[in-house]
């Protein structure tokens, strides 16, 4: 936040935040490790159980929207506002290749997803619709450009025949992985499609977005029937996973809070006070026993997917990590509020 004198237009001072928000994240094929980015620039890998701090992969230059580990778990690609996508060598940490949309040089990037055989990745891009590159090759071609957007996020279906795409214009769009011919364009979402996912046998997607209230949205992958529309969701739609096991799914809104959902009865299950301000994203762990979300304050949470229980927080130190405020006089509620969200503990609730 700057902060202007008027009359002159001089920036009299810069308010930052402490809290980079991470944007994405992705579990490794093996499940051992989490991949985030964020606004800080960053690319963070974390080992899930919590024991050493992240190692930090540098080199972009700008806000990073997308991550994902190929599925063999020897490349990891990230992509941004940066004008460029980054494959690292997860191993060394080093940068093993920078992809660029040649046809379009300034194209900034959001969500990335490798296909289920690890010979394609896509990713979304601002007004040039998904860009599908053959890393092997080094080959690109467009796909959706036709109705100029922003893809914000794409993924693969289990079999790679297909890809789907979420656009900041409310639609949901599926196009063929080998031609790139647009199968369906799906209408109904009055404000943008933050996240798309694929059912686990990929008969059904799962869309969320919008604006006030938020919607979440059942379709049918081949006739393009809308089979759902969950209400009561009480926040806008970011983050949608598929619950591994059952008619389920779960979501993470701009209150920071995740719900569990049953679509046969459209009822929410379960609800859990997850991150202070947005859920950015939602992954379900290889095995099927976690779910990881991140948000707006920084933070990776780990849950136990089928009892919602909370197992552990990664989270890079804060000023004031673990500082211990319990007793101390003369803070205002104001300064006590400000020291807890950098780190410090003031009972063991906190903790």
């Amino acid at each position: 936040m700057r902060l202007w004198e008027v009359e002159g237009g001089q920036c009299v001072r810069v308010l930052q935040g402490y809290a980079s928000t991470l944007y994405d994240l992705d579990w490794s094929p093996d499940g051992k490790e989490l991949a985030s980015v964020g606004s800080d620039t960053e690319v963070c890998l974390w080992e899930v159980e919590g024991r050493k701090p992240p190692r930090v992969l540098r080199g972009h230059t700008w806000i990073v929207y997308g991550v994902a580990w190929r599925p063999d778990g020897g490349l990891l690609a990230t992509s941004g506002w940066g004008r460029s996508i980054r494959l690292w060598d997860p191993t060394t940490g080093s940068c093993a290749q920078i992809l660029r949309d040649l046809d379009h040089p300034d194209t900034n990037f959001f969500g990335v997803a490798w296909s289920p055989d690890g010979k394609l990745l896509a990713c979304g891009t601002v007004l040039q619709g998904v860009r599908v590159w053959n890393v092997t090759t080094g080959s690109q071609r467009g796909v959706g450009q036709a109705h100029a957007t922003w893809i914000l996020r794409v993924a693969w279906s289990p079999d790679g025949t297909r890809l789907v795409g979420g656009g900041e214009d409310g639609h949901v769009s599926v196009w063929g992985a080998s031609e790139g011919t647009q199968f369906l364009r799906l209408s109904g979402h009055r404000g943008p499609v933050r996240s798309v996912v694929w059912s686990p046998d990929g008969r059904r997607l799962a869309s969320g977005g919008g604006r006030e209230g938020g919607e979440l949205f059942v379709w049918d992958a081949h006739s393009g029937e809308r089979l759902a529309a969950l209400q009561g969701l009480a926040s806008v739609l970011y983050a949608v996973a598929w619950h591994p096991v059952g008619d389920r799914l779960i979501s993470g809104g701009s209150d920071g809070r995740l719900r569990w959902w049953d679509l046969q009865s459209g009822a929410c299950l379960r609800v859990r006070e997850a991150h202070q301000g947005k859920v950015q994203a939602l992954k379900v762990s290889p095995d099927g026993k976690r779910i990881a979300s991140c948000g707006d304050d920084g933070a990776i949470r780990i849950w136990d997917v089928h009892s919602g229980e909370h197992l552990r927080t990664l989270r890079r130190d804060r000023p004031y990590e673990r500082l211990t405020i319990t007793g101390i006089r003369g803070l205002t509620e104001a300064q006590k509020a400000s020291l807890r969200a950098l780190g410090a503990l003031e009972n063991e609730a906190d903790e």
